[in-house]
């Protein structure tokens, strides 16, 4: 079933190119009833009846998720801005500190 559903992908593109000298309405609908069907006898095969259950499931995951609230998702975003703040300026004075080490300690640039 899903080599069918690519060979019925294929023809629609197939169609699309072959039908060059047509105008643009009947290439796109060439193509784009070549993709439906091909995407139709997909979704009919077994593993595309697995990946409807699979979607199902997921949905049904997603709608037991508990979102946080605006207020936690900007007093979260507060936190994650202050924490990077503060580790760009930790590695900001390390940086500074082996440059000035190496540059003036060990090789005795000024």
């Amino acid at each position: 079933m899903l080599v069918l559903a690519a060979l019925l992908a294929l023809l629609g593109i197939f169609g699309f190119y072959t039908l060059s000298s047509q105008g643009a309405l009947m290439r796109t609908a060439s193509l784009a009833g070549g993709l439906i069907a091909g995407g139709g006898v997909a979704l009919f095969s077994p593993a595309g009846k697995e990946f409807i259950g699979f979607t199902k499931d997921s949905w049904r995951e997603v709608r037991k998720v508990v979102w946080p609230t605006r207020q936690e998702a900007g007093q979260t975003t507060l936190v994650v801005f202050g924490f990077v703040l503060v580790m760009a300026i930790y590695l900001w004075l390390t940086d500074k500190t082996i440059e000035w080490a190496v540059f003036s300690l060990f090789l005795g640039w000024k």
